[in-house]
This record gives structure tokens, C-alpha cells and sequence, in this order.
């Protein structure tokens, strides 16, 4: 699904990925945890197709270099980021932003697009799993939301999309425990032989929810320790500093 060799990604001159190596299959989940600092954002902001970044090393998806498409081909051949702070964006109505989203990923691979009635089907359908309230999403897209009720919004948009490879950046930061089992259970639901997922967390509750085929220790961008599930339960307990 990912292989990433060598990455390197620097922003004015200042290196922050320094040989980055990782490769996940279809089916996997992966975490990645480590400080502040480490270049957690900035992979994810990388592997989505952020501009400003200097990049080189290998990033492949799929068989394809991820480093000569475009953030919006990324989107359409299947990768999702949410974000850590999702943007508010007045005057763009949710369900149409939503529906535009949608459209747009199936008219780019050749498939039909949804007419209105089935779309607002599919969103009642997706957002009864994620317990949202489908009021707010005929409000302008994360204007006035909560900090859950964006988060959530994040992942009903994964649902709907339904992409290959889903980045979790932080996704967890600032959720009460409802919020995070809501959308861990999102996440979960998601999860068969043909996605795969990449979660970007600082601490290990999350995947108390999440369980991972993996988990890594990013530190001065570059992943320093793998291990399964348990090492995010080591860390909870000894921090990152003794692994350096």
C-alpha cells in the first residue's frame, strides 16, 4: 500500500524528516507516537501532498511515486488526511461540501456520481454511526462546532469517502472519552483487508480503541523503535527519553 524509503522532507532549509523508512500493507493500522517536534505533522502533511516541503527519498503508493501527484489526485486514488485542527470555512454548507467531496473522487475514477436523495440516504446512514446530530451539518462546514463536532465531522467524511489509506493527525487531541470511543468506533468500523491506516497520536489512549498491527517511535525525524500494540503501553509509562 506505503513504502517510504529514505525520506527526507525539510522546510526553509531546515531539515525536520531525516531518512524517514516505513512500509504498510493493505489491511494494516500503524502508529506513530513520539514528541513534540519529532516531524509527526510533517509526515502526515507530506504523505497528504502539502506544499512548501523539500522532499526527497522514496514515497510510493500503490506502485505509484506519491511525489510527482498532486494533492488532489491523492485525495481521489484514495489517501484521506484528518486533521489535527480542522479548518472552519463560512459559507460552505457541510452537506454540499460533502457531497461536492464525494463526487468528485467518483467522478475520477469513472463512477457515477450520487444524485441528492442518495447521497443525504448515505449521510444519514454514516452519521447515525457516528451518533452526529445531522442538524449541524446543514451549517456552514466546522463554523460554531465543537472540538468533537469537528473531529467527528473529520471522520464521517472518511466514512463517506471511504479511501484506501486514512491519516489520523491527532485526531484525539482535545476529545473527552465519549468523543474518542465515538470516533474510534469510526475508525474500527472502517477497517478491512483493503485499507489501511496510519494514526498519529502523542499518547496512548487512543489505541486503547484503535489497536495496532504496529507501532512507532518517531524522534528527530526518524522512526527509532517498532513494536506492536504494547510498545504504546511502555511508553505511557517510561516516556519517550529513555528510548533516545
Amino acid at each position: 500500500m506505503l513504502e517510504i524509503k529514505n525520506l527526507q522532507a525539510s522546510v526553509n532549509a531546515k531539515p525536520i524528516l531525516k531518512g524517514l523508512n516505513l512500509s504498510i500493507k493493505p489491511g494494516e493500522v500503524h502508529a506513530i507516537m513520539g514528541p513534540n517536534g519529532s516531524g509527526k505533522s510533517t509526515l502526515a502533511n507530506v504523505l497528504s501532498g502539502k506544499s512548501g516541503y523539500e522532499i526527497s527519498g522514496e514515497l510510493n503508493f500503490k506502485g505509484e511515486n506519491l511525489k510527482k501527484i498532486p494533492v488532489e489526485e491523492r485525495a481521489q486514488k484514495g489517501i484521506f488526511l484528518a486533521f489535527q485542527y480542522p479548518l472552519e470555512i463560512p459559507g460552505v454548507n457541510t452537506n454540499n461540501f460533502l457531497k461536492t467531496s464525494l463526487n468528485s473522487v467518483r467522478k475520477a475514477n469513472g463512477e457515477k456520481e450520487l444524485d441528492t436523495m442518495s447521497f443525504l440516504r448515505l449521510v444519514k446512514e454514516k452519521s447515525s454511526e457516528l451518533g452526529i446530530d445531522e442538524k449541524i451539518l446543514s451549517r456552514q462546514l466546522n463554523v460554531g462546532f465543537s472540538g468533537g463536532e469537528k473531529k467527528k465531522n473529520e471522520i464521517l467524511q472518511m466514512k463517506i469517502l471511504d479511501p484506501k489509506f486514512s491519516i489520523l493527525d491527532e485526531t484525539d487531541s482535545g476529545l473527552d472519552i465519549d468523543a474518542l470511543k465515538i470516533i474510534a468506533k469510526g475508525v474500527n468500523s472502517s477497517r478491512n483487508k483493503e485499507k489501511s491506516f496510519l494514526v498519529i497520536t502523542h499518547y496512548q489512549r487512543l489505541l486503547d480503541y484503535i489497536k495496532p498491527d504496529f507501532v512507532h517511535v518517531l524522534s528527530d525525524g526518524k522512526i527509532i523503535k517498532t513494536g506492536c500494540s504494547e510498545l504504546a503501553q511502555e511508553l505511557e509509562k517510561t516516556g519517550y527519553k529513555k528510548l533516545n
